[in-house]
């Protein structure tokens, strides 16, 4: 790749990224109550004020490591919107006192309305938490990342119980892709710069890898989404999910966050292999999802497409999507693409 192709690239990721956090700046931030609004339509109007806490965390984590890690970016408006959606996560995160099983859902004002029995609450939790302790150096929040992330890992790896979710004679035991997948991100998250934790977390680094493994299916040409406990395919609908699914399981829509995972395995497994295969693969999806997911009137990107490209659903956040999959996305591109560049620059 020519470093002319390389800067290209760079610089709509960079426009891009630019844009999506401006929207999220000025529409999502909830000053009367802290945290942040996701239920945006395609202007940035508010349609639903519930809060969701997975999008609280992820809010959070994104603003925290785009002041840490990118210069333009350091800015404290940012570290404030970062400081206040991480103090709301502290009040009301918990639906009762002493909680450590977390909400999914809570009103403008941080009163529960629902729990999910899963841990990716916790989990995104977790996250903006240590992100929020490396920028601010409070120690209150590096105490509660770590404190969250032991019982992450009591109920993934020992005592599922305290998620709510009794064993059920007709429901036999699964070993779900996602669980060892976050908590590795957890791991990768609070290992960073810190030889300490490395060492307190390389037997859970390992059982992850372990378990993910597992889920390389039919002589490793599929990833299963679900499997036994013992890494066996399992029959019916369930042993055959594939998520994020191939482009033929798409049915009749083309989501944001299959695209914009792509977009960063593709350049990040060139960047490792230098295969021209996966360079020839990025450049297809990256025109293709810049032709058509960004909003060039209002800024971020369009979540839902039919497959021929046209929009389907105008909002721009939801329960699910966020100030996260988008951004994060341009800013891995962004870092990995910089690493190119420095790499050929110097050649």
């Amino acid at each position: 790749m020519s470093l002319e192709e390389l800067a290209k690239f760079r610089d709509r990721i960079v426009e891009e990224l630019d844009r999506t956090v401006d929207f999220w700046l000025k529409h999502s931030h909830d000053r009367e109550n802290g945290g942040f609004f996701t239920c945006l339509s395609r202007d940035g109007t508010v349609y639903d004020d519930l809060k969701y806490i997975w999008l609280q965390g992820r809010q959070v984590w994104m603003y925290c490591r785009l002041y840490r890690c990118l210069p333009r970016f350091h800015r404290q408006e940012i570290l404030d919107a970062a400081i206040a959606g991480g103090e709301f996560l502290l009040r009301y995160a918990a639906p009762y006192p002493g909680s450590r099983k977390l909400a999914f859902a809570v009103t403008r004002a941080g009163e529960p309305v629902k729990v999910q029995r899963t841990i990716f609450s916790e989990c995104f939790y977790t996250l903006a938490m240590d992100e929020l302790w490396r920028v601010t150096q409070q120690h209150k929040y590096q105490k509660e990342a770590e404190e969250m992330m032991e019982q992450v890992r009591v109920w993934a790896c020992e005592d599922p119980s305290g998620l709510g979710r009794p064993p059920m004679a007709g429901d036999p035991p699964v070993s779900s892709l996602a669980v060892p997948m976050m908590l590795l991100c957890l791991v990768h998250q609070l290992e960073e710069g810190a030889p300490g934790r490395a060492d307190r977390y390389r037997q859970l680094g390992d059982w992850c890898t372990n378990q993910i493994s597992q889920h390389l299916q039919r002589d490793g040409t599929v990833v299963l989404e679900m499997v036994s406990p013992g890494g066996k395919e399992l029959p019916g609908c369930q042993g055959r999910l594939q998520n994020p699914a191939p482009p033929q399981l798409e049915w009749d829509m083309k989501l944001w966050w299959p695209h914009t995972e792509a977009l960063v395995a593709l350049l990040l497994g060139y960047q490792l292999s230098r295969d021209s295969r996966l360079l020839q693969h990025f450049r297809q999806v990256f025109s293709w999802t810049f032709d058509h997911f960004p909003d060039g009137e209002h800024g971020e990107w369009f979540g839902y497409l039919s497959r021929q490209g046209s929009v389907t659903h105008t909002f721009k956040g939801g329960p699910y999507k966020g100030c996260f999959h988008v951004p994060r996305a341009l800013y891995l591109c962004e870092t990995i693409l910089d690493t190119l560049l420095a790499e050929t620059s110097s050649c």
